[in-house]
This record gives C-alpha cells, sequence and structure tokens, in this order.
C-alpha cells in the first residue's frame, strides 16, 4: 500500500489555514465586544481621599503644521483641575516656538513651559528631545502627547480615571479627527478598522499593543526601569516601556476613550512611509510576525481559506472568497462606527473605496518593509537590530537645554 505523504500534508496544511481562519474571527468578535464594553464610557467622577492628582503633560514638538496650533491650545482647555504643561522643541530656530509662546502668552493662569534643546541619551529623537521635560516635571503621573494630538476638554479626566493601583500604564488608543480630503478618510479607515481590531482584542487578553501617541505612565515605576532616558536606544520606545512596566507588575490599560490624530498632513504616501516603519519595528521586535502579519490581511487570509475549504469540503472558492470579504468589511464597518461613536463624518462610499485600498496595499505595504534594510524616520536613516535596538545615525548633538517659563 503506497502512502500519499503530498495529500496528507496538503490535509494538514488545509487545516490549519482553516484554524487560523477562525481565529482571524474570534479576533474580530473580541475587538467588536471588548469596544462597544469599554470605549466612550460615561465617567463617573472619581472621589479619591486627596484629591485628583497632578499630572505633567510632556509635548515633543517639532516643525509647524496647519494645524498645530489648534492642537496645542487643546492642551490648554483641559478640564482638570491640576495639571502642567512642558513643551520641548529640540532646535532654537524651530518655528513652533513662536506658537507655543503665544499661547502661553494667551493663558497666563496655565502653569507651561518651554524647554528648547536635547540630551543626548540614544539615536531615538523623541526621547532626545523630552528628557528635558521628564526630569523637570513636577507630577508623578507623566502624560506624552504627540505634538499632532489634538486633545479632547476631558483627556486628561479620561486617563486618571483609568488609572488603578495595579495600572502603571494607560493608553489612548490612536484614532483621527475628522479632516478634509481622502486622505484623512483613508488613515481614519485604517486605525478605526485594522489599527483598532489588533488593538482592542490585544488590550482585552492582556497582549502588549502599546503606541506612544498619546499615554499617561506612573514615574515611579518607570524610574525603576532607568528612567525614560533608557529607552533611548529604541525607535519604538513605546512598546519597551509598555514591556517595563509590565516587568514591574503593573498593568497596562485602555482610556475610554481614542487619542486624535490631527496633523495637517494627509499625503498617502507620507502615511505608507509611515506603515512601512511601523511594520519594520513590529518584525524587529516580534520575528513571528514576519508569518503571521501576511496571512492575517483580509486578501491573502481569504485566498488561503479559500483553497482550503475547496481542497477539503469541495467547496466554491470564489463564493467562499466573497463571502469572506463581505463578512470581515462588514464587521470592519461596525468596529469603525463604535470607534468613532456614531455615524461616520464622511460617506459610505468614501469608505468602501478607502477599505478596499488598505486592503489590497497591505501585503504590498508588509512586502516593501522586508525589502529595506533600514527604517527612515525624520529625515535620518536608521539600522534596526532584532530586539529593537537601532545603530545611532550621524547627526550633530545638541547639549544645551534651555527653558522658557
Amino acid at each position: 500500500m503506497t502512502v500519499d505523504y503530498s495529500a496528507i500534508g496538503a490535509t494538514i496544511l488545509a487545516i490549519i489555514i482553516i484554524v487560523g481562519w477562525s481565529f482571524s474571527w474570534v479576533v474580530h468578535i473580541i475587538s467588536l465586544c471588548y469596544g462597544i464594553r469599554h470605549l466612550h464610557k460615561k465617567l463617573e467622577p472619581p472621589v479619591p481621599a486627596d484629591g485628583l492628582p497632578g499630572v505633567s503633560v510632556i509635548k515633543p514638538l517639532t516643525g509647524v503644521d496647519v494645524n498645530l496650533k489648534s492642537n496645542l491650545e487643546s492642551c490648554f482647555n483641559q478640564c482638570y483641575p491640576n495639571y502642567e504643561l512642558l513643551f520641548c522643541v529640540q532646535d532654537d530656530n524651530d518655528p513652533a516656538i513662536l506658537v507655543v509662546k503665544s499661547l502661553i502668552e494667551s493663558y497666563p493662569k496655565v502653569d507651561a513651559k518651554l524647554f528648547i534643546g536635547q540630551k543626548d541619551v540614544g539615536p531615538n529623537g523623541k526621547i532626545n528631545n523630552m528628557v528635558s521635560g521628564y526630569e523637570a516635571a513636577k507630577y508623578d503621573l507623566i502624560i506624552i502627547s504627540d505634538t499632532g494630538i489634538k486633545m479632547t476638554p476631558n483627556s486628561i479626566y479620561d486617563m486618571v480615571w483609568s488609572l488603578e493601583p495595579d495600572v502603571g500604564l494607560v493608553l489612548q488608543m490612536p484614532y483621527c479627527a475628522t479632516r478634509k480630503g481622502f486622505g484623512a478618510v483613508y488613515q481614519q479607515v485604517y486605525f478605526g478598522t485594522m489599527q483598532a481590531r489588533n488593538c482592542l482584542s490585544a488590550n482585552a487578553v492582556n497582549i502588549n499593543c502599546s503606541t506612544g501617541m498619546s499615554s499617561m505612565l506612573r514615574r515611579d515605576v518607570l524610574d525603576k526601569a532607568g528612567g525614560l532616558a533608557e529607552f533611548g536606544q529604541y525607535l519604538a520606545e513605546d512598546h519597551f516601556i509598555a514591556e517595563a512596566i509590565r516587568a514591574h507588575g503593573y498593568r497596562v490599560v485602555l482610556a475610554t476613550t481614542p487619542a486624535l490624530q490631527n496633523s495637517g498632513n494627509t499625503s498617502l504616501s507620507d502615511f505608507h512611509k509611515r506603515l512601512v516603519r511601523w511594520s519594520q519595528l513590529r518584525i524587529s521586535m516580534v520575528p513571528t510576525l514576519i508569518v503571521i502579519e501576511p496571512v492575517g490581511e483580509s486578501i491573502v487570509l481569504g485566498v488561503l481559506a479559500s483553497w482550503a475549504t475547496m481542497f477539503l469540503f469541495d467547496a466554491s472558492p470564489l463564493a467562499f472568497f466573497l463571502s469572506h470579504l463581505l463578512v470581515w468589511f462588514l464587521f470592519d464597518y461596525i468596529l469603525i462606527r463604535i470607534v468613532e461613536n456614531g455615524p461616520l463624518p464622511f460617506s459610505k462610499f468614501e469608505f468602501v473605496v478607502a477599505w478596499l485600498m488598505r486592503e489590497v496595499l497591505s501585503p504590498y505595504i508588509i512586502l516593501v518593509s522586508h525589502l529595506n534594510d533600514h527604517v527612515v524616520w525624520r529625515n535620518k536613516k536608521y539600522r534596526i537590530r532584532w530586539g529593537g535596538k537601532v545603530e545611532v545615525p550621524i547627526s550633530n548633538k545638541l547639549e544645551k537645554v534651555e527653558v522658557a517659563a
């Protein structure tokens, strides 16, 4: 009797694909359920014995875009009684300095300071920029808010509300403010579907899916891990900060409202460069994603699952593939409505086009990330090592830091 090993191998492969395909739907369902249960909660006022804790907000800045002033002004209009703003600019010729100074003059009652210059603690320019503000912070709770983030009036309050004694880091899930143009719609669809699905499902099962666009951490916990400067050796400092806080026995949780990215740049090509960089960083930190990421995309997974069902059950591959895409599309549409907390600010047609474009281009983005042997960030090239560390680029080092009240 001859054993057909090729048929046995194909059967095993088909079963593995079906199991993986089924798991992807579990991820969808977890993200939907967790999003409904967690996002946009009605916050009840916390009543700590000693009042609301003070919060230091660090805002690293570089350059100016059309939305910078409104983004920074949102920091001055927080419905929170006890906070300070620490703006960090690495170059004394940066035009962002004038914007910050004008806002400080317009809001004299808000405790705000401007730090000009950087300390070289590693290849990560963002960390170099923030170290001076971090060291000068008055409070134990530190919020790091990227330059392109527009805070809602309750942003600080929401993150403090999410804090519990065993929580060391509170993240705001990245999303987008409503802006004009198809590029803005495309970004909003990306963060409201694929990114939201991964972020919500990971946090629901306590997997590190940290993004540092807007987060609040306990300074005393981070100091045990070497302080902020310790993470200047990584480009994906947010991931390693979360890992360090978890290693000290604290939880990482999501705030109930997303972080609203509001950069004036909605260029598709620039956004794709960001996606390539993020993919490269993820792969360097978690090498198993080299295999998992491509097969987790709707089109690639749909093609594989269509073949598997045809092989195992003699089902029509075309009918299966189209049904697979339709249900995936509907789940993503429901999810982005949950993240948006209501009707979408753009048409259903725009959603369909942006969704299809993201799904079709995603395998290409992953392929490009594999073909490049370096990461480009802020006009500098970095070579990533396995484990997430990067080689220091050749650059001028600024040591002097000035403080403008």
